[in-house]
């Protein structure tokens, strides 16, 4: 029956070898992998547990791609390159989810969504409302739940009228326009004036519907915008002096909003949690030596860096003296991410692979000019 065929190879683990492998078992099934029909079906399937397949590096010459898995689910770094034309009109990586990469094009004032799987690309202008010249601004995409045509993308930055409002607009691919400008002051103690972090250091973090950017600052702080209530909130830091730490956004033990701060050799895991009066406060969770998960030499105590987080696979990214190591959150399993020796700002880019055309072979995606 090929209906039943057809829901028994849906199941198959969504590791980018699982596919080509079926493929060569006979025409038939080499027939079903292959139509597109069935791998759009394939990736909604799995879309609440893609795999991590590497991370992105922005350098001079363009996107690299680092793959994080091992043979035979080892996508080639050619595949996922992203080539800049013209280094004049430089280009800054947003953050991934959902199998997408956003990209903002700053002299063109343009948007550019990329799926590195299937090579699409959808270039956005930026909207109205925002300061483009002395603040930067950062974004976010991703998709509803089991939807793999359309996606959504969150724009945040400063007023263009105002440099201590926030402002945020949410695009939609299906209708092809922005939403409403969103405004919020952005107040806290001891800080006058906040400013959007540079995106390419610290992408958002997506916990439930809310969206969450690090601000800059003499204080720091977070900012958060909840999506379906549409509105922009500033979250105080759990800790005061912001120079002797480093952090990382990450979805909590439970559920909910969580940071990771590290200063030394030691990670403190905080919660943002909401009592049954309505008021939301920082509670410490574990507090654990990083340098034995890290396996890190005595030498290289105190000298890890947070590189990155991949958010459905709950992973930090941390450069230590041998290069990249993953630490999942969860089972505190650490793994090297072999093949990379550069210390940059990684981005993760977890996907469900379904191309027809297997995991080995180059390919480059350039970004041309226009």
């Amino acid at each position: 029956d090929e209906d039943l065929l057809s829901e028994i190879l849906l199941r198959l683990p969504p590791q980018p070898s699982s596919l080509p492998r079926a493929s060569l078992v006979c025409k038939r099934w080499r027939g079903l992998v292959s139509d597109p029909g069935f791998c759009r079906r394939f990736r909604r399937h799995h879309h609440r547990n893609p795999p991590l397949l590497g991370f992105f590096q922005e350098l001079d010459e363009g996107l690299s791609f680092a793959p994080s898995l091992k043979a035979p689910d080892r996508v080639s770094p050619e595949r996922f390159s992203l080539q800049h034309a013209d280094l004049v009109d430089r280009f800054f990586s947003l953050g991934c989810r959902h199998g997408l990469a956003l990209i903002y094009l700053r002299k063109r004032l343009q948007l550019l969504v990329w799926d590195p799987v299937t090579g699409d690309q959808h270039h956005i202008a930026v909207p109205p409302g925002f300061d483009t010249e002395t603040s930067p601004i950062s974004g976010a995409v991703f998709r509803s739940a089991g939807d793999v045509q359309h996606f959504h993308l969150a724009l945040v930055g400063s007023s263009e009228r105002q440099i201590t409002q926030a402002v945020a607009r949410v695009y939609s691919s299906e209708t092809g326009v922005w939403g409403n400008l969103i405004t919020a002051p952005l107040q806290s103690e001891g800080a006058a004036h906040f400013r959007i972090a540079v995106s390419t250091i610290k992408p958002a973090v997506l916990v439930g519907g809310s969206l969450y950017w690090l601000l800059d600052g003499s204080s720091g702080g977070i900012l958060e915008f909840d999506m379906d209530r549409q509105r922009l909130a500033v979250i105080p830091m759990p800790v005061n002096d912001l120079r002797f730490f480093q952090f990382s956004m990450i979805r909590a033990d439970g559920g909910g909003f969580g940071l990771l701060v590290l200063s030394g050799s030691s990670a403190q895991f905080w919660k943002r949690r909401t009592n049954c009066d309505g008021v939301a406060s920082w509670v410490l969770g574990r507090t654990i030596e990083i340098d034995k998960l890290l396996h890190c030499e005595p030498e290289s105590n105190g000298s890890q860096l947070i590189l990155g987080f991949a958010e459905d696979n709950n992973v930090v990214l941390f450069w230590t003296i041998d290069g990249p190591v993953m630490l999942q959150l969860e089972s505190l399993q650490s793994e090297k991410v072999l093949g990379t020796k550069i210390m940059s700002h990684y981005h993760s880019f977890e996907s469900v692979y379904t191309t027809e055309r297997g995991i080995g072979g180059p390919e480059a995606v350039l970004l041309h000019n226009t």
